[in-house]
């Protein structure tokens, strides 16, 4: 029996670290009321080539369920996140196989 991720593992997580979230698709069409894992200090470290050296790079991101967009997220969206007033647009969205994503952002306003 396959495991139902969404709802087992990240529907869970985002119910208990997530918050409202009003995101808007490039696409057009009506603003999504969405939940998310917000994180606006996120570290990712990016290695050269040669593997001798690498910088790191800080961005926001935002944990989603793909379940709740009627199509997958995409670059160029924005979102909104009332609790800091603060908009973004998705620079990068990466899909997991689970049912997840993490959308990279770039801040706006």
């Amino acid at each position: 029996m396959p495991i139902d991720w969404d709802a087992l593992v990240i529907g869970p997580t985002v119910g208990i670290f997530g918050e409202p979230v009003i995101y808007m698709p490039a696409s057009g069409g009506a603003p999504l009321n969405i939940s998310g894992v917000f994180d606006d200090a996120y570290l990712k470290e990016v290695m050269f080539e040669d593997a001798t050296s690498g910088v790191t790079e800080v961005s926001a991101v935002l944990g989603v369920r793909v379940s709740q967009f009627p199509s997958p997220p995409a670059q160029n969206d924005q979102l909104l996140v009332p609790r800091t007033g603060a908009t973004y647009v998705v620079r990068q969205p990466r899909l997991d196989s689970h049912g997840g994503a993490k959308l990279l952002l770039s801040r706006i306003s």
